[in-house]
């Protein structure tokens, strides 16, 4: 066993510095994340959304760093993301628009100018109503609209970058321009 840690003393070493950066800026993107979603007034369960998002990517590319390290055949490796990629690839494939609105939920979270409470008008023209929703809850894949007559809207995140939105009101004020307490 000993013999063992010697000769493998430098990736022990590579290791586990690996190990604390990843962990490191795991910890200082979430206080990142958490910090502009609060800054943005954002819904805590988007922030931490985002987050695992963001945690999941670092761990992946902490696994291939310690792969590297420890001198993985890189035939064998790449055999295996190759098959993991390629069943990941049809499955998303089949379904290409799961992956187009994650990708656009995450853009939506750092660039939405809308907030859940807001009032909007969708420019679509499959939407046949000049009625204002309101943002009830923004999700991973899409936003919940409402109208006032209760009417509840499922608007897909792709849909919502590539449509014209324009904002009725916001939070702070009422339809007639006034300040709500």
């Amino acid at each position: 066993m000993e013999e063992f840690l010697s000769s493998y003393k430098n990736e022990f070493l590579a290791t586990i510095i690996t190990l604390v950066v990843i962990i490191f800026l795991k910890y200082l993107l979430d206080k990142t994340i958490r910090k502009i979603g609060r800054i943005s007034n954002i819904a805590e369960p988007r922030t931490v959304l985002i987050s695992k998002y963001v945690s999941g990517l670092l761990t992946i590319i902490g696994l291939g760093i310690i792969f590297f390290i420890w001198g993985f055949d890189y035939k064998e490796v790449g055999l295996v993301f190759s098959s993991v990629f390629a069943v990941i690839g049809v499955a998303l494939f089949a379904s290409w628009s799961i992956l187009s609105n994650v990708t656009a939920g995450v853009v939506l979270f750092f660039s939405f100018p809308f907030k859940i409470g807001d009032r909007v008008k969708i420019l679509d023209k499959e939407i046949n109503s000049d009625e204002a929703y309101l943002i009830e809850d923004i999700k991973a894949f899409h936003v919940s609209l409402r109208k006032e007559n209760g009417e509840l809207l499922v608007y897909p995140n792709n849909l919502l970058m590539q449509k014209a939105v324009t904002l009725v009101y916001n939070l702070e004020e009422t339809p007639d321009g006034t300040e709500e307490t």
